[in-house]
């Protein structure tokens, strides 16, 4: 079945030439012209990934990325005139899974949402299956949930892909290298940067109930460990 794009953006212009772009490659097609338009299409379209511009009317691209916080199966990809990284590293911490900055090359835009897409199948590929539980935290990699101390715990995707990872291979460690590989794709721009910021999301919500099992390696990366020693 092809591809659903959603393109959110205040200019007429870039939303319309974006739109081309991406139903000459084959994929179904919808716009948005501002942030409340956009949840709604989020609802109604159902996209796979939508293209989401951060300076817009009535709400942001920041604040629509807080209000999909637990959305599934969506892949987003911020658009913004900004190139500061504190601008950056905040629309990755609200979740969005990349970020470009105007003006852009529209063929990379449309290869950044053909990789996030492969990336989305990937993860969500047939032997992907079962449980992994790991003290009070417990995954479902089927339905993509965590618990943690039988509470269910709000995930982003990348922040859902990145634990299950790690308690999927207790006590290996990971570069920032590695997990900017495996976890957002060998064509990801943001920088390792953009690990550490996740990983100290999943810290602040697995919390007390297993406060040791992510784990610093100094001068390394992360690992997930079972063991109760810091």
């Amino acid at each position: 079945m092809n591809k659903r794009i959603l393109v959110v953006d205040d200019e007429k212009s870039i939303a319309t030439a974006v739109s081309y772009a991406f139903k000459r490659e084959g994929y179904i097609v919808d716009t948005a012209s501002d942030g409340e338009e956009a949840l709604e299409k989020v609802t109604s379209f159902r996209p796979d990934v939508m293209i989401l511009d951060v300076m817009m009317p009535k709400l942001t691209g920041y604040e629509v990325c807080r209000k999909l916080e637990n959305r599934r199966g969506m892949g987003i990809i911020l658009l913004t005139v900004k190139n500061d990284i504190v601008d950056k590293v905040l629309g990755l911490e609200l979740g969005a899974d990349d970020y470009m900055t105007k003006p852009f090359d529209v063929r990379e835009l449309v290869a950044r949402a053909k990789a996030l897409v492969r990336r989305m199948e990937k993860n969500e590929a047939p032997e992907a299956v079962g449980e992994i539980t790991v003290g009070k935290v417990k995954v479902n990699l089927i339905q993509r949930t965590l618990h943690v101390a039988n509470d269910l715990v709000k995930l982003t995707p990348k922040e859902f892909d990145l634990i299950a990872l790690l308690l999927a291979n207790l006590e290996r460690v990971y570069t920032r290298e590695d997990l900017l590989d495996l976890v957002w794709g060998m064509d990801y721009a943001g920088g390792t940067r953009t690990v550490d910021i996740h990983m100290q999301r999943l810290r602040k919500k697995v919390g007390e109930a297993e406060p040791y099992l992510l784990q610093t390696v100094y001068g390394v990366g992360y690992k997930a460990t079972a063991g109760i020693n810091e």
